[in-house]
């Protein structure tokens, strides 16, 4: 998958125009990328087209339209783009009540290790965590991560060639598995490949 330009973006005043539109068209094709994993938790694929919106709003709302701050934007969400041998994601661990959500992260250290994608019968992928920086302490993890999953090319042909795809999380405090990963996330994720 390509990265993006400045030349993939509408201007401020364009996007007011377009974003109704732009946005449902996001939004129907997040429905495809989202993945819940248990009650608490939700892995969210990245691709251009999440990218471009994620940058389109943050420009939006920071109302950025000198080229300097374009540019920053563009540096810090192209790399969530796949590469076309890889799956990036964003984890959340999602609990609506805070104190629970408080307690809940203190035991969840070390949980974005703890997941794992499999394809067909080939062995399971652990992600590459924060390559942006450390997102947990001694005393809680991060309730959002983000995540990369390689795959070799023997498990990209077979995913491209239909295979099934499972995804889950094996910490001691929160285990749940998808087996297999819906159609539609399965297709979505196998066009990300070459």
């Amino acid at each position: 998958m390509s990265k993006l330009t400045r030349d993939d973006l509408f201007s401020l005043e364009k996007y007011a125009e377009v974003r109704p539109e732009f946005r449902a068209r996001v939004m129907a094709h997040k429905k495809n990328r989202q993945l819940p994993v248990g009650p608490n938790a939700t892995l969210y694929f990245e691709d251009f087209l999440t990218m471009r919106y994620q940058i389109q709003e943050m420009l939006r709302a920071e109302r950025i339209f000198e080229s300097e701050g374009i540019q920053e934007e563009l540096d810090a969400y192209n790399p969530l783009i796949p590469d076309g041998s890889n799956w990036k994601a964003t984890f959340m661990l999602e609990y609506p009540d805070e104190a629970d959500r408080k307690e809940q992260l203190k035991k969840l250290i070390g949980v974005e290790r703890h997941i794992w994608v499999q394809i067909a019968d080939f062995a399971r992928i652990s992600p590459i965590a924060d390559e942006d920086l450390e997102r947990e302490t001694e005393e809680k993890t991060s309730s959002v991560h983000f995540l990369r999953f390689e795959l070799t090319p023997e498990m990209a042909e077979a995913t491209k060639n239909g295979a099934a795809i499972s995804i889950g999380i094996d910490h001691p405090a929160y285990t749940y598995a998808v087996e297999p990963v819906p159609q539609n996330v399965r297709d979505s994720l196998a066009a990300d490949l070459n």
